[in-house]
Parts: C-alpha cells; structure tokens; sequence
C-alpha cells in the first residue's frame, strides 16, 4: 500500500501543541529527518467524540505514511486517548503492519511510580482526554496502587493557541483548575500535563502550584522513550532516514501556522498547506 522503503518520522498532532514535543524528540534525536503535521483546520480535538477523532487521526496518519512516514508519533494526547488502539490494532496490519504508530501517554505513564512518593497523581488535560480515562486506566495496569485524579482544563487551549498564555487573564484559569485538583485530592505529590499545549503555562502554573509537588511535562520523557525504542527496534530505526531535515505541514493557513509555531519553537519554519480529509 505504501511503497518508499525509508522516510522521516512523522509527527502528529491538532495544532501546535504537539510542536513542544517535536522540539524535544528534535534536539534529542537531531540527525534524523521528520514531518511534522498539524491539523489546524479541524482542532481542537478535545472535545470531540471518539469515532471523529479516531477518524481525523487515521486521515493524518495515512498522510505522513503516504509521505514516506515510517514511524509516527500522536504528540497529541486526545489523538493517542481516542485513536491510538484502534489504530494499532484494526489499521496497521490491514495498512503495512513493518510501520509503527505510538502515542505520548504510555511513556508518560511509566514514569509515574518512579516520580511520585505519595502515590497520588493528578492528570490535567482536555475533556476528550479526561473523559477518556486513558490515564487511569494505563496507569492502573501498571501501578494498581496509584491512586489518580483527572481535570478537564477546558480554557488552557485557547488561552495558549490566542497567544495570551502569558497574559493576565491567564492567571485566573491556571489557579481555578489547580486549586479544583488539588481539592479534589490533597494528597497529590505530582500533576502530570496530559496536554501538548500545556507546558507554555509552565511560568503560571509554578506560581500558583504549592512547593512539594512536582509538575510533569511530557516532551522530554517522549524524547528519551523514543530512543531507547529505537535502539530496541533497530528493524524501525533502520527505516529513518537520516539528513537533518524538517517539513512543517498544516490543514490551515500555512501564514497562519508559521506565525503562531515561531512561539513554540522560537524560529521562523517554513510551512506547506496540506488537505487530508
């Protein structure tokens, strides 16, 4: 079905949210090529149902691998809650079953018993993500004893997507939903963000986050599960093309997504207009 024998590792998300995990796997990983597409044109995908995001991301998926794409990540969290099983399970062996499609809640996942002392973890995410449970139920079946709690943050998206995540309106949202989790359980030690957009709130949320509680940003422990499954995949590995190069691809305005993807990776990127419906 798809015939290029090598290709750059795809990179998946709504928007631009999953830019601050691309920068990450970037610098980690600097010698190979990727692709990275966003689907602004139909984000957000938070709060939309299963079966609609199951399809957007399938649309994109098919689009990175009919680009060369070997290897895709969903740096998305709604994409990887919603779609992800489905895809490894019902698509991949119809599609090409060499090729390999993986999410950002598993690695995330698995750094949680390591982190937390008080076996409390708070999820903040979008409403498709919490609604999902993805995190509770992953994080029960590798650590029964850990006790979580979810948040949807409903206004976290667009206070980061309008630019104004930094702005003083952006206060009263970060401290209503910390002060709603932490409520929720008193004992959490670790707040995981369960979303792309989140960690540009870094600045605000240490503000209003009580000492002793440690803030979980996804980007990096993405990077580094991303090497150690490479080098336990050489068979993967060995289909990654290696030049240095980056394509940016948006279902939206190309203008549009290169202005607003200069504040997640402080650089002007050069970007191509895309349909994948």
């Amino acid at each position: 079905m798809f015939t290029k024998a090598t290709g750059p590792i795809g990179v998946f998300d709504s928007g631009y949210g999953g830019l601050t995990i691309f920068d990450k796997i970037r610098k980690t990983m600097p010698d190979y090529d990727y692709i990275y597409l966003g689907d602004n044109a139909r984000a957000p995908y938070g709060p939309r149902s299963f079966e609609v995001v199951y399809r957007f991301t399938r649309q994109a998926v098919m689009k990175l691998f009919n680009e060369g794409c070997h290897l895709v990540i969903l740096a998305c969290n709604t994409a990887s809650a919603k779609a992800l099983r489905t895809i490894q399970q019902k698509d991949l062996p119809l599609w090409d079953p060499e090729r390999r499609v993986l999410g950002v809640i598993r690695p995330t996942v698995e750094m949680m018993d390591q982190i937390s002392h008080s076996k409390h973890i708070g999820i903040l995410g979008t409403p498709g993500t919490i609604s999902s449970n993805s995190y509770t139920i992953e994080i029960g079946k590798m650590f029964p004893h850990i006790k979580v709690t979810g948040l949807a943050c409903p206004m976290w998206v667009p206070l980061v997507e309008y630019n104004e995540f930094d702005s003083p309106g952006a206060d009263y949202f970060v401290k209503k939903y910390l002060d709603q989790i932490l409520a929720a359980d008193s004992a959490i030690d670790t707040i995981v963000l369960g979303c792309t957009h989140y960690p540009l709130l870094i600045k605000k949320i240490k503000t209003y986050l009580p000492e002793g509680i440690t803030l979980f940003s996804q980007g990096e422990h993405v990077a580094e599960s991303l090497v150690d499954y490479l080098k336990r995949h050489p068979e993967i590995d060995d289909r990654l093309t290696r030049r240095g190069q980056c394509r940016f691809l948006t279902t939206e305005s190309a203008e549009k997504f290169s202005s607003a993807a200069s504040i997640f990776l402080n650089q002007p990127i050069k970007v191509e207009e895309v349909a994948i419906d």
